[in-house]
């Protein structure tokens, strides 16, 4: 912006000279000029106007008392707005040496006593001009000087005449050379590039002159630091009418951090930001290329899909911090397994194949094997890589023994699409993790009908819950000793519309692994408290209602509350009600599961292990839970009167419960000889087939018969 303080864009003149008939003669004379005009007497006083004005010219006497025109001026310039404003020296002295002097303070011009007046306003507005336009040029150049400095770029000018390279500060700054005056030579910046790309930067230039194009391109620049920039440079040849160079005018910017956030979103786009593994868009980029190479070579590709077993289990029992470690531990294994050259050399492949690892989501990771030659060289390194994961892995200090499961998929066998290849191998780690786990198993066409038909399933259950499908049949409990019904065990059927009545065993596994199990366990619950209810407001006798909780429902933070609340919508007491809990349930998280099991004893239900006997309890950890039944599995039920171990067992298991004051009810009970070896035995109730199979509501009423005796 320009210095003029008047309005209307007038520019402001201080005169200064201590000759008041010489200064008042050159104010009328400016006036003249439409100019604002200020005045001082000697070089002190100008000094204060300048501070206060800060005027476009200043036109002053070089003799003056206090201070001379020489000194004023160089005074003048280190003030603010001293290095904008046009200073000229009026003097009578004609020599050289004067002129050499006021030059040296710092001043724009001079101007020679006696003043031709007629020419001085010309030679002001000419002054005027010629500062105004050095005042745009430098503000130019400072803007250009600060946007270069934002955009980390420079500039440069070769001259071939002189060889000589002209530079803006940045490029200087760019390069971390220190600022010269005048040219330097090319080779100055040529020796910062980076060695590896220096022939590059030089053939560049070479090609742009030999073809007279304009060039661009990307190279590494090394600081005295050691560091490194990445350069993006562009230039272009000016030549003369006989088509000979002239100049070469390019520019450089520093992309390094551009650079940086581009690898940044490659690396999120391709890659697992938790274990830093390809992730599945790079793997099926990997396993296209794969499929290719292999029908060029006629060679195998396997697809190996890893899943974690019971991956869900530790990370709800340790923590989703804990999960993720766990995740990282394993695939740092998978890793050095796949760098481990042990692997092949173990079992003496007859060609070195390749491996690639990606992590596809939540537990699950990919080995793509190619090269292969037989299917069996596959199998051969799912099983080295099982060995190596079944050592210990430590979390926060704490041991935790891990199992897999490997799904493998051949091409071209399978299939010849990326995408199927992948879901073939996902079912096939399925019927893995199925089969007990920590084992790996081949695709075939039959486990895929068996994916599609469990995904119907899931689909299904879906909708079962939306449109009333799912129905409770009910199996009665029958007390030993009087022969009469103790409660009712709530048993979930599906009465699907196609199916018919779908088995509990087909859809309860998919219900807990999609998650549908806790919607469908609140339902179970709701809908026998609501029967329990409705019985008694028949008239019937008051019974026990037994209802299962699955390890996932009883996991979930508002258990309490929600059985809170279900008493309270059906109106049923709770000492009526009776949840059953799996034993591998209760043992997870011990500290939690005997907070939770006083919580619901303070809501009054009744408390009962299921399948006792078939999982790991501890003697010492079940004496601590508040319980008041075990039942007995009926695996030890079936064989009691023809197996003496089972018999044996069955004893155990009463002896226990009647130490910890413990009811027991034995399941699965067939014939009149098992139900008489359990009463005999003392064992308190019994369940199953002799006395009844689980029934409809409509059809087990008849059992709730008041003094009814059933055995």
């Amino acid at each position: 912006m320009d210095n003029n303080k008047g309005g209307g864009g007038q520019s402001v003149v201080l005169v200064v000279d201590d000759d008041m008939a010489e200064r008042l003669l050159m104010v009328e004379t400016l006036l003249e000029s439409n100019l604002i005009v200020e005045e001082a007497e000697d070089g002190v006083e100008a000094l204060e106007v300048f501070r206060r004005i800060s005027p476009d010219l200043v036109l002053m006497d070089v003799k003056m008392p206090r201070m001379d025109g020489f000194t004023a001026c160089t005074e003048m310039r280190k003030l603010p707005g001293g290095i904008d404003s046009a200073i000229v020296l009026v003097t009578g002295l004609d020599d050289m040496a004067s002129i050499q002097r006021s030059f040296d303070a710092g001043a724009t011009d001079f101007i020679t006593k006696p003043v031709n007046w007629p020419l001085l306003n010309h030679r002001v507005r000419y002054l005027l001009r010629a500062g105004k336009a050095f005042r745009h040029l430098r503000q130019s150049e400072q803007r250009l000087s600060i946007a270069q400095k934002i955009a980390r770029l420079g500039n440069w000018d070769c001259d071939f005449d002189t060889n000589n390279v002209y530079c803006s500060k940045q490029m200087f700054t760019l390069f971390g050379l220190d600022p010269v005056e005048g040219g330097v030579s090319y080779g100055m910046f040529l020796q910062c590039v980076h060695p590896d790309e220096k022939e590059a930067v030089q053939v560049a230039v070479q090609k742009a002159l030999q073809e007279k194009k304009a060039y661009r391109l990307e190279y590494r620049i090394t600081l005295e630091n050691g560091s490194s920039r990445i350069i993006h440079e562009q230039a272009e040849v000016e030549y003369d009418a006989y088509g000979a160079p002239l100049w070469m005018h390019g520019t450089v910017q520093d992309i390094s951090e551009r650079k940086q956030s581009e690898e940044r979103i490659r690396f999120l786009a391709y890659y697992d930001s938790l274990t830093g593994l390809p992730n599945r868009q790079l793997f099926n980029e990997y396993v296209g290329q794969a499929l290719f190479a292999a029908l060029r070579d006629k060679s195998k590709v396997a697809l190996l899909y890893l899943g974690v077993d019971r991956f869900k289990r530790i990370n709800d029992t340790l923590g989703h911090s804990a999960g993720d470690e766990l995740l990282k531990k394993v695939a740092t294994c998978l890793s050095d397994c796949i760098r481990c050259s042990d692997i092949f050399g173990k079992f003496v492949l007859p060609r070195e194949p390749k491996l690639s690892l990606s992590r596809l989501t939540g537990d699950e990771f990919s080995i793509l094997l190619t090269g292969l030659a037989e299917e069996e060289h596959a199998a051969r390194v799912a099983r080295r890589m099982l060995e190596m994961l079944q050592k210990p892995i430590f979390i926060n200090g704490q041991e935790i023994n891990v199992s897999c499961s490997i799904g493998i998929s051949i091409f071209p066998g399978d299939t010849e699409e990326v995408e199927v290849l992948l879901k073939n191998a996902d079912v096939a780690m399925f019927h893995a993790k199925q089969s007990g786990g920590s084992t790996f198993k081949f695709f075939s066409n039959d486990m895929n009908d068996r994916a599609v038909e469990r995904l119907n399933i899931e689909i299904g259950l879906k909708k079962a819950l939306e449109r009333d499908e799912l129905v409770l049949f009910y199996q009665p409990q029958i007390d030993l000793q009087s022969g009469k019904i103790a409660g009712l065990e709530a048993l979930i059927r599906w009465q699907h519309p196609e199916l018919g009545l779908v088995a509990p065993f087909k859809f309860i596994p998919v219900a807990e692994e999609s998650g549908l199990i806790v919607p469908i366990g609140e339902w179970v619950l709701r809908e026998a408290c609501r029967q329990a209810y409705e019985w008694q407001q028949a008239g019937l006798a008051p019974i026990r209602m037994g209802v299962n909780i699955s390890s996932h429902q009883f996991r979930q933070a508002d258990l309490v509350p929600m059985v809170k609340q279900v008493l309270l919508d059906s109106g049923l007491s709770s000492l009526v009600l009776e949840l059953e809990l799996t034993e591998s349930s209760i043992m997870q998280d011990l500290d939690k599961t005997i907070e939770t099991l006083a919580q619901l004893k303070e809501v009054g239900v009744n408390l009962s292990v299921d399948d006792f006997g078939t999982g790991y309890s501890s003697m010492s950890y079940l004496k601590r839970f508040p319980l008041d039944t075990l039942k007995i599995d009926r695996s030890f039920v079936m064989d009691i009167t023809t197996d003496p171990n089972d018999a044996a067992i069955i004893k155990a298991i009463i002896a226990v419960a009647k130490t910890l004051g413990l009811k027991t009810i034995a399941e699965g009970v067939e014939t009149e000889e098992q139900l008489e070896f359990l009463r005999h035995n003392l064992c308190d109730e019994m369940q199953g087939f002799f006395i009844s199979k689980p029934k409809p509501a409509d059809e087990v009423e008849h059992f709730l018969t008041p003094g009814l005796k059933l055995c």
